[in-house]
Parts: C-alpha cells; sequence; structure tokens
C-alpha cells in the first residue's frame, strides 16, 4: 500500500508541474485602443502661408482614433473622430472642406482622410470663430496604421471659399 501511495504521490506531483504558468498561452483576440492626436493649426502653416484677409487664421484640432488589432497587432479595422475649433477668421468666413493629407512641414500632398466636412453643410463664421465634429469616420487600416506609426508625415487642414486648397494647417501630433 505504502508503494501505491508514493506511486500516486509522484504522478500527482508530476500533473501539478504541469499546469504551471510556464506554459505558453494561445494569442488573444481582438483588442481595440485608442490614440488622441492633436494639431494646432495656423494660415502660416499653409503652402504657401495665407496672405490674403484670412491671414492670421488659427484653429485646433483634436482626432481621436479607434483602432482594432489582432492578435500580432496589425491593425484590422479604425474610425476617427474629429473635434476642430477655428478662431481669428475675417467675419462671415465659411469652412467647407477639411482632411488629413499625406505630408511633412511645408510639403503639400494628397488627401488620406476625409474629416466629413462638405461644400454641402459648411460652417459659416459670422464672428470669426466656428467648429465642427464628425465621430465614427470610417478608415482604412492601412490608413490609420500609417499616420499612428509616423504622425508628424501627416497634416490636417481646413479650406474655406476664400482659401480652396487651404485657410488653416497643422502637423499630426501624439
Amino acid at each position: 500500500m505504502t508503494k501505491k501511495l508514493a506511486v500516486l504521490a509522484c504522478v500527482m506531483g508530476l500533473v501539478a508541474a504541469g499546469c504551471g504558468d510556464d506554459s505558453p498561452t494561445a494569442p488573444t483576440g481582438p483588442t481595440t485602443t485608442t490614440t488622441v492626436l492633436t494639431a494646432a493649426l495656423s494660415s502660416a502653416n499653409e503652402v504657401p502661408p495665407i496672405s490674403n484677409a484670412e491671414q492670421g487664421a488659427t484653429g485646433s484640432a483634436t482626432i481621436t482614433f479607434r483602432v482594432t488589432r489582432d492578435a500580432a497587432g496589425a491593425v484590422t479595422a479604425s474610425t476617427v473622430d474629429f473635434a476642430v475649433t477655428m478662431a481669428n477668421f475675417p467675419a462671415g468666413s465659411v469652412a467647407r472642406l477639411s482632411h488629413i493629407h499625406t505630408g511633412a512641414a511645408g510639403v503639400v500632398g494628397p488627401v488620406l482622410i476625409d474629416t466629413g466636412l462638405a461644400p454641402s453643410a459648411p460652417v459659416t463664421m459670422p464672428a470669426g470663430t466656428g467648429s465642427f465634429s464628425f465621430t465614427g469616420v470610417a478608415v482604412s487600416a492601412e490608413n490609420a496604421a500609417a499616420v499612428l506609426a509616423n504622425p508628424a508625415g501627416y497634416y490636417l487642414n481646413v479650406h474655406s471659399v476664400l482659401n480652396g486648397s487651404g485657410a488653416i494647417r497643422g502637423q499630426l501630433t501624439r
């Protein structure tokens, strides 16, 4: 009987040792993270700098990326929230478009992500100030990953009626 108990104790010890936390775990499922980027907007940052009535216009942008990543960390889906304020425009100015563009400071680049501001629903600034926000804007996984990997390589700008190619602009920062 003592021999059977010794064998049973030995087996139990081996089973217990095999159930420790040292074994590798299976990959976890998708995770969602939030990353907030900002941009200080200025007419002086446009290329070339604004020199007409909207010279001196400023603003700020808060851009919140909600990104889903797979177990390997690759971006699989993303939405973006935009909150933009504008100031120091001449009374009656109208903002009609806004985008994130590819491009370092001083470089004009193509549109990468549209904020949702459109000529069909512009923001009129009777006193020279205004704001807009859009939430849940769908963004491709590829574009979200690119911006998050190098925010300084992208800028947000706001286009006005007077300055159709951009009135205020700022590089993205974490």
